[in-house]
């Protein structure tokens, strides 16, 4: 006679649980254990401080993990519309609107994954400890950049506002071309920071982020030029759903408070 092995008797509790599992679908288990993705992603310079501090509460909510490509537009080969032009397997960029309009456009981005994430201003800066000049009217503003023996300026959106726009309607082109410095591929703070200008001016969001200046302030009145970030989902993403919950998450309430600290204008909370 064959022996009689007693088991002890699981919990009632334990039971259910054990029953329920093997009740799921084998596709749901397997959908579980293969939800956590890579997402990465390429974004400008002026998104990028609240880009890099969301990231690890991002990956704490979901799962997902964050792998940054690119935190600046750059020039040249490191620019964020070439890398993309170029074949860079990201998932998400951050980037002008205006740039990301053409993304769509040459069909390298999804056009229903575009999200308009914050409006973005221009700022000045000077070198930590540094008399901060007046810039609070154009006039002001005008006489500070006379009176400046160098200016900063960015290479991207900013800087060409400024170079183009700005200044020659100001009538101060010549003037300022003589002691500008042009930031190609750093911040404008970091050159500030350095001594190497004597004011800066940029994204304000990036501004902030350099810690050896002191922030002005914007640029006043009608010399302010807004600028709107956005987000998008590239249409060579190896995991767009992923994506997708990346770009919603920068849209909580979480994110509009990280947006807004870092200097910009969140446009979540005005929908």
């Amino acid at each position: 006679m064959a022996e009689t092995v007693a088991r002890p008797l699981l919990p009632h509790r334990c039971r259910r649980r054990l029953a329920l599992l093997f009740a799921l679908p084998a596709f749901l288990i397997l959908a579980s254990a293969a939800a956590a993705d890579d997402i990465h992603v390429l974004s400008s310079g002026a998104t990028s401080p609240a880009y890099l501090e969301l990231i690890p509460l991002f990956e704490r909510q979901t799962g997902h993990k964050l792998v940054t490509d690119a935190v600046s537009t750059g020039l040249g080969a490191s620019a964020i519309p070439v890398r993309i032009r170029g074949g860079d397997a990201a998932d998400v960029v951050l980037t002008a609107a205006a740039t990301l309009d053409d993304l769509i456009k040459e069909g390298r981005v999804v056009a229903d994954s575009r999200v308009d994430l914050a409006r973005s201003s221009i700022g000045m800066a000077v070198r930590r400890g540094a008399k901060k000049p007046d810039i609070s009217t154009v006039e002001a503003l005008k006489q500070t950049l006379l009176a400046a023996t160098s200016v900063a300026y960015s290479a991207q959106v900013s800087g060409l506002y400024l170079v183009n726009e700005l200044f020659p309607r100001l009538g101060i082109a010549d003037a300022i071309a003589k002691k500008s410095r042009r930031a190609e591929n750093e911040p404008v703070g970091e050159m500030v920071a350095r001594g190497d200008a004597e004011i800066g001016f940029q994204q304000i969001s990036e501004l902030l982020a350099v810690k050896g200046v002191d922030y002005v302030g914007p640029l006043p009145g009608d010399a302010q030029r807004t600028t709107v970030f956005a987000a998008g989902v590239l249409t060579a993403s190896r995991h767009p759903d992923a994506a997708r919950a990346f770009i919603r998450f920068l849209q909580s309430p979480d994110a509009v408070r990280v947006m807004k600290a870092s200097g910009l204008e969140p446009l979540a909370s005005a929908r």
